[in-house]
């Protein structure tokens, strides 16, 4: 089996100066994995072990720092306490050899959809966009499929007990379609899921269209665009008197797009921009409108060690982001996020 891995640390400092939250900790808001400010924080200590399917596979990796924190909580809606806790993926792989490029795995692996992933090294900017944070889903368990339809096209159906989730209440499958298009100058990928998603109930859908699109041109420049639109119908638990809640529309929808420009060998910089709608606050907590814009300088130090620096603005259209003295929506609150921040990453392994 192949080994690799990496640590990722960072120190980050918000001009806000945001008040502690309940455990002490000064929060970035609406970022993950370099949520924590004002201090030293490991992001992630990553070692994975890979063969290749021939035909059998296997692919596990090992995760320790803020990142396995926060991939492995349980969401509010879930009654699962076990997320394979320092498991960021598990599973095993088979690819017929008369299967012409089809391939199946089974366990816990990370979402098709998405223009960034989690590993901060793999992506260009270092902190996550509102769209990766807020828009789609982590992970999933359940069973994955792709297949090469041609050349340029590859198509792929999953079967997944929903969002972030080994297991959930009351059951439920949800199903997510993939269809990748590659060719030399760009790249189309397309991802629809689909399934119940509600607490107690299979009653009620929660949809995801998320699409990128990817520019690679001959030369130092590549690009991306980026657009999500889900949705969550609520769902009426129990019946009779002790039944509660209704079957209200939730829907959020964003856009981003990010420029990447290679200097030379060592030095790159990279430009995000994005919008994020949330009108009844079901992703954020607070109906609002949020726009974002990051600067990320990048210096190769030697083959396996870099440093990125990175300038971050978000804002929104109500007094959303604390600041100083009190953490209350009503009073110590504005309308932006500044951020500035430094990361350390070192890895290794036989493909970098």
């Amino acid at each position: 089996m192949d080994l690799s891995g990496f640590i990722d640390g960072y120190y980050s400092f918000n001009f806000n100066r945001p008040t502690a939250n309940s455990l002490g900790d000064q929060i970035n808001q609406l970022y993950n994995f370099n949520d924590k400010t004002d201090q030293f924080e490991l992001s992630a200590a990553k070692l994975t072990l890979n063969h290749d399917p021939d035909p059998i596979g296997a692919h596990i990796d090992f995760m320790y720092g803020r990142t396995n924190t926060l991939i492995n909580t349980p969401p509010v809606d879930s009654t699962s306490a076990d997320q394979l806790n320092y498991i960021e993926q598990a599973f095993l792989s088979i690819k017929p050899p008369k299967g012409k490029g089809f391939e199946l795995d089974f366990g816990k692996f990370v979402t098709s959809a998405g223009a960034e992933v989690i590993e901060a090294k793999d992506n260009w900017n270092y902190s996550r966009s509102l769209l990766f944070v807020n828009a789609i889903p982590y992970w999933h368990f359940g069973v994955r499929t792709s297949y090469p339809v041609s050349k340029t096209d590859t198509v792929g159906l999953q079967l997944v007990n929903g969002w972030n989730n080994v297991s959930k209440s009351q059951g439920g499958v949800t199903g997510v379609f993939t269809n990748t298009y590659t060719k030399p100058k760009a790249a189309w990928a397309i991802n629809y899921i689909v399934g119940p998603q509600n607490y107690g109930t299979t009653s009620g859908l929660r949809n995801l269209i998320d699409t990128t699109l990817t520019l690679t041109p001959p030369g130092k420049y590549t690009a991306y665009i980026n657009y999500d639109y889900g949705s969550n119908r609520d769902a009426i638990v129990g019946s009779g008197e002790g039944a509660y809640g209704d079957t209200k529309l939730h829907d959020w929808w964003g856009v981003a797009g990010a420029l990447h420009a290679q200097a030379n060998p060592k030095n790159a910089i990279a430009l995000r921009g994005e919008y994020f709608n949330d009108p009844d606050g079901f992703q954020t907590g607070t109906p609002q409108h949020l726009a974002e814009g990051t600067f990320t300088y990048e210096y190769k130090w030697v083959e396996g060690a870099l440093v990125r620096v990175e300038y971050r603005c978000d804002a929104s259209n109500v007094n959303f982001f604390s600041k100083q003295a009190n953490y209350s929506l009503s009073k110590g609150a504005v309308s932006q996020q500044q951020t500035l921040s430094i990361a350390f990453i070192a890895f290794f392994g036989p493909k970098r």
